[in-house]
């Protein structure tokens, strides 16, 4: 035997333990060497020699076999067949996930982003808290102050102006765009606040203010000189100092939109102060300028933008004489902006392509998940509403996620439930399909407000008679939805005061502010709170000494200064605004000491609380974040409608009342609703939990329900002309997700 046969024949033997298969020296059998003294032995002998004449055919599977015998043993059938039935169950498993998880992404909603969970919050920078006692809110006062957030549960922080700037125009008049203003602190405040907020979850939103610059800006310096380069950053045009104007176009502020200059020798425009000359966004090298700014601040990691006055970037290039409102009117007595149609300084072609470029833009920095950049764009249409609801862009072209939509500040006109319910549906039959609405209720936004005394193009008469016609069931928009599974989408905005118009409180009146509030909260898309309006804060009285606003000084009535008070706090010197010493910058409520966040917070029955309950209920009931917004009811009084989402058994009805004394309202005819109805919450603590028949549902005036009731029957699918959503979802209660229906 050779070296290799005796290895081969040591290796078989140390793995074998079969006698009868084991091969020893000269080929045979472990039989032909057995002891024949040994009875055991002999026996296996024997057994072995009976097979020895027949075939191998098979052995029992042992520990340690040879690969010879596993690959005899793995060929038969009895273990090919399982095998091969578990590796195909295992493919089909595995195409079978992959199925479901695409047809479940396929069938989800996109999930809501970050914007349209929460409410917006505006703080007005130098009234929210002054840090280091010079009487003016600053940056780091706002983050001394970011538990006041957290404790309502809000996750968007809209901030002023806090750019450098003369302060002509409270900010508005920027000096440079990437500069922080040493009223409001530093760089390093910004970065450090900016970093807090995001540890704490939050998102911050600046304002943009793309239309002008401040006169002390370098490039205006550079272009009145006559530089090359910044020759034409502004709208200049020929004209002298004591020659007619070169047109009748007239300022914001009132009388002309022009000012000579005597350095260059012409006039330029300005549509607001003349210390804010207009930009000339026919330059290309303008819009590469403000493109760059935008990135400057993205880059520092802001979340958003609101786009200030974006209605007036484009002004039309021959400069004609904008028509007058009173054709009849001498030309030489037109000084309001209200005297002529802006068909010449407002909305010009090229508008929203130069929107579009900024949100393309924007969108390169959207790409990491869940740091989408937020753009809103501030434009006021009245009657020409169609011209707001452009700024959502086209289904092929994005844009803004919304407008801000303005038109529940005309609420205080007259609080009615018809009234209401017009200025909500008119942004709701309008909004295109698949967008998301917004709502703003208190003072906040445009110049362009403060000088307007009325809204000029409804009849609040013609909504006081139970008549009022639905728009047609053509016309019907939509909301987006939240729960997982999702994927992510854009949405409807609501604001009811606003640092340019009166407080809730004041305009409406202290008995209004819940219900407001109520409204704002409930209603679908997302709310824009004023700071101070989730505690009910008024208007201040200003007299002439203590007055800031430059547009009170054009004209008293249009001063915003009364709704800009400090923030109240607490019963603290200066509200807790300022503790270090008297001084703030406008003077504090005198009713400070009962209206603050900290007595509020102590009372269960307050506007704080109940603001707060509202807020934590819309965000964690499905059928108010995303689901279908359905009017009932409006009379003189009452403004009731339904949140429902088709597969979830609870839903909610709100009624609330406007008028000016109690109601009863009668719902009986709603089929849908159960007779028996039960309040979640009232704005009147004591009516909480109160049983009701839906057949006689009292309120009083001011007074608002939240009453949440369960069904299996919906409203919307016998109502369509009644109902709004902006993406439809269906709720599936067994695997408690969200899919497209």
């Amino acid at each position: 035997m050779s070296v290799a046969q005796a290895a081969g024949s040591m290796e078989l033997g140390e793995c074998t333990r079969n006698p009868g298969y084991q091969d020893v020296d000269g080929g045979g059998t472990a039989a032909d060497t057995v002891n024949p003294e040994d009875p055991e032995e002999r026996r296996d002998t024997t057994a072995l020699k009976l097979d020895a004449d027949a075939e191998y055919t098979q052995i029992k599977p042992y520990a340690g076999m040879p690969k010879e015998v596993l690959l005899l043993h793995s060929s038969k059938a009895r273990y090919r067949v399982p095998r091969e039935i578990m590796f195909w169950l295992m493919v089909a498993c595995t195409l079978a996930l992959v199925a479901v998880t695409v047809t479940v992404i396929a069938l989800s909603p996109r999930c809501l982003n970050w914007w349209q969970v929460s409410p917006v919050y505006q703080v007005y920078l130098r009234s929210f808290r002054d840090s280091d006692g010079d009487g003016v809110g600053d940056l780091k006062g706002i983050q001394e102050q970011l538990d006041h957030f957290q404790y309502l549960n809000i996750k968007s922080v809209w901030v002023s102006p806090f750019y450098r700037s003369p302060m002509r125009d409270s900010g508005y008049d920027v000096e440079d765009f990437r500069a922080i203003d040493p009223l409001f602190g530093t760089m390093q405040d910004f970065e450090d606040l900016l970093a807090e907020m995001h540890n704490k979850g939050l998102k911050l939103i600046m304002d943009f203010i793309p239309n002008h610059t401040s006169d002390r800006h370098r490039w205006f310096n550079l272009s009145r000189t006559g530089d090359p380069h910044y020759k034409d950053y502004y709208v200049w045009t020929d004209c002298n100092g004591s020659a007619p104007m070169p047109n009748n176009w007239v300022s914001v502020f009132g009388e002309s939109a022009w000012t000579y200059d005597e350095v260059r020798g012409q006039c330029y425009l300005h549509q607001f102060l003349k210390e804010q000359p207009d930009l000339n966004f026919r330059n290309p090298h303008v819009r590469k300028e403000m493109s760059d700014i935008i990135n400057f601040w993205l880059e520092k990691g802001v979340d958003g933008f609101r786009m200030g006055a974006v209605k007036r970037l484009l002004e039309a290039a021959h400069l004609r004489d904008e028509p007058q409102v009173d054709p009849n009117k001498a030309p030489e007595s037109v000084a309001s902006e209200w005297d002529l149609h802006h068909d010449y300084t407002s909305s010009q072609l090229g508008l929203h392509d130069l929107l579009r470029d900024w949100r393309a833009e924007m969108d390169v920095f959207s790409r990491e998940p869940g740091r989408y950049r937020l753009m809103v764009s501030e434009s006021y249409d009245y009657h020409e509403v169609d011209k707001t609801m452009m700024y959502y862009g086209t289904p092929l072209v994005e844009e803004s996620d919304f407008p801000f939509n303005f038109y529940l500040l005309d609420l205080p006109q007259n609080t009615s439930g018809l009234w209401v319910k017009h200025l909500v549906q008119l942004w709701m039959a309008n909004m295109p399909k698949g967008q998301w609405a917004n709502w703003l209720v208190s003072p906040g936004f445009s110049l362009t407000l403060s000088t307007h005394p009325t809204f000029p193009h409804f009849s609040t008469s013609s909504f006081l008679t139970p008549t009022d016609p639905l728009q047609p069931a053509s016309q019907l928009i939509s909301l987006p939805p939240l729960h997982l599974p999702c994927i992510s989408l854009p949405p409807t905005v609501y604001k009811v005061g606003n640092h340019d118009k009166p407080r809730i409180a004041s305009s409406a009146g202290q008995t209004y502010t819940r219900v407001i509030n109520m409204l704002l909260l409930t209603l679908p898309g997302t709310p824009t709170t004023y700071y101070g309006e989730e505690i009910g804060m008024e208007n201040i009285n200003v007299t002439d000494s203590q007055a800031q606003d430059p547009a009170g000084k054009y004209n008293a009535s249009a001063s915003r200064d009364p709704q800009r008070s400090p923030m109240q706090w607490s019963g603290d010197m200066n509200a807790g605004f300022n503790n270090k010493n008297n001084i703030t910058w406008l003077p504090v409520h005198p009713n400070y000491t009962s209206i603050n966040v900290e007595v509020q917070k102590e009372d269960g029955g307050s506007v704080l609380a109940q603001y707060r309950f509202l807020n934590a209920l819309r965000q964690s009931e499905l059928a108010l974040q995303r689901g279908w917004f359905c009017h009932v009811h409006a009379d003189a009084s009452v403004f009731s409608y339904l949140r429902e989402l088709d597969g979830l058994n609870r839903a909610f009805l709100m009624v609330l009342n406007f008028g000016k004394e109690s109601a009863v309202t009668d719902l009986s005819s709603i089929r849908e609703l159960p007779d028996q109805l039960k309040v979640l919450m009232s704005t009147s603590q004591a009516n909480d939990g109160k049983a009701l028949q839906k057949s006689r549902i009292p309120t009083e005036a001011g007074e608002s329900l939240v009453i949440q009731y369960s069904t299996s029957a919906r409203f919307n699918p016998n109502h369509p002309e009644q109902c709004y959503i902006s993406e439809k979802a269906c709720y599936l209660s067994v695997v408690d997700i969200l899919y497209k229906c």
